[in-house]
């Protein structure tokens, strides 16, 4: 491996006169694909290990939401066509003579998925599914499954994983509003409040400048009048949010293409733009941390159903934002990190090519007992990247979220 550490000169994020920071919701189109993608990917994972005793090759990545035709109204309103999602990809079907259903996984978990996530949907009717997937090539097929039992999991691209920390007070603003409105407690106090929910965050000086685009469940509106106090109340309910976490002022607006007179509003059926028109694909949303953040260092990389064993470009994704937290957590001196790390094909995965870290120290310089610790910080996460899959399948590493490591009893 190559590692460079060095300083990093660039200025702190929260401290430059613009900054701009989005999170695409629970609800979005974009999201639903990325979501849907990695259930897919977690549910041929929990079948594989449950019948074969380890994980099979498998790339379920490339996901499409075709946006379906709906009439919402106040009080109520009907979905005319359903929205349909397709996933294309690579899975092994077939195994020592047991046949994998394939089509049949990404159905279910799907549609659980939604039922978990989507309260004003009905995923029996509302969606259709397509599982586009063909067995990958017999020789990589192989070659997987001899890493696997020998436990020498070599990359499978040649990628890039970036991660940094900390967030900014911008950056927690935007992931915290959209966490507490897509909450199961701001769904039960308010259930006219769909998934569809982005924010974008501008932050100009000590002024954050808050843009959210809502759609609101027609059963749950009355009329106009209705629909304008409850976009208040949304307005209300993220501007305490943001001020919580933020110091200075803070603006929001709600839906701002709304004509009111005209009753011309994001109102939906079921709580997402995808019932009508609006269509969605995987890795165009989030990044791992659950952000988009023009002003970071960030990677187009998709991670949302590539494999959890060898696909770098979900664990180096993974493996750099995890580190970045952990050397701003573990070292007092550090106050903000980036880290990079560029794999090549067929290298050892706890060997990438390239690493560069770059680290912020109070008091400026890079002493060299913080460097040694930087690295050694570094090595102890890549030589547990082979260990990183059962924390995915279980749910405790997290995707689209900050952090991206659930903390455990006891870790706070």
């Amino acid at each position: 491996m190559d590692l460079t550490i060095g300083p990093l000169d660039a200025p702190d994020a929260g401290a430059i006169d613009v900054e701009i920071a989005e999170r695409k919701g629970l609800g979005h189109p974009d999201s639903i694909c990325d979501a849907l993608a990695e259930e897919f990917s977690l549910a041929l994972c929990r079948f594989y290990e449950d019948r074969f005793g380890h994980v099979l090759h498998h790339n379920v990545d490339k996901a499409l939401l075709w946006g379906g035709a709906a009439r919402p109204c106040f009080g109520g309103g009907e979905v005319a066509r359903p929205f349909e999602v397709f996933v294309a990809g690579r899975a092994t079907s077939t195994f020592g003579g047991v046949t994998v259903p394939v089509a049949e996984l990404f159905v279910e978990s799907a549609r659980d998925w939604l039922r978990r996530n989507m309260h004003g949907l009905d995923a029996d009717r509302h969606a259709r599914f397509h599982a586009l997937v063909r067995p990958g090539s017999a020789d990589l097929a192989a070659l997987f499954l001899r890493q696997h039992e020998s436990g020498a999991m070599l990359a499978n691209d040649s990628s890039v994983g970036v991660g940094y920390a900390p967030l900014s007070a911008l950056e927690r603003v935007v992931l915290e509003v959209e966490g507490h409105l897509n909450a199961p407690a701001a769904k039960s106090a308010h259930p006219e409040i769909g998934e569809d929910i982005k924010v974008m965050g501008v932050r100009r000086g000590d002024r954050i400048d808050l843009t959210l685009s809502c759609a609101f469940i027609g059963a749950h509106v009355a009329d106009i009048r209705d629909y304008a106090a409850k976009r208040r109340r949304v307005a209300d309910i993220a501007g305490e949010v943001a001020r919580r976490a933020f110091d200075g002022a803070v603006s929001v607006r709600v839906n701002a293409a709304d004509d009111l007179a005209a009753e011309s509003v994001f109102l939906t059926v079921t709580g997402t733009s995808a019932e009508a028109g609006d269509d969605g694909e995987a890795g165009r949303g989030n990044r791992m941390n659950g952000l988009i953040t023009p002003g970071r260092p960030m990677t187009i990389e998709s991670a949302a159903g590539k494999n959890p064993i060898t696909h770098v470009g979900k664990l180096y994704n993974l493996v750099a934002g995890l580190t970045a937290a952990a050397l701003v957590e573990e070292i007092a001196e550090v106050e903000a990190a980036q880290c990079s790390l560029v794999s090549q094909i067929g290298r050892r995965l706890n060997d990438p090519q390239v690493a560069h870290v770059r680290l912020r120290v109070r008091g400026g310089g890079l002493p060299p007992e913080v460097r040694r610790r930087a690295g050694d910080i570094l090595a102890d996460h890549l030589s547990r990247i082979g260990q990183l899959w059962p924390e995915i399948l279980s749910g405790r590493i997290r995707f689209n979220r900050w952090p991206l490591r659930d903390p455990g009893p006891g870790e706070g």
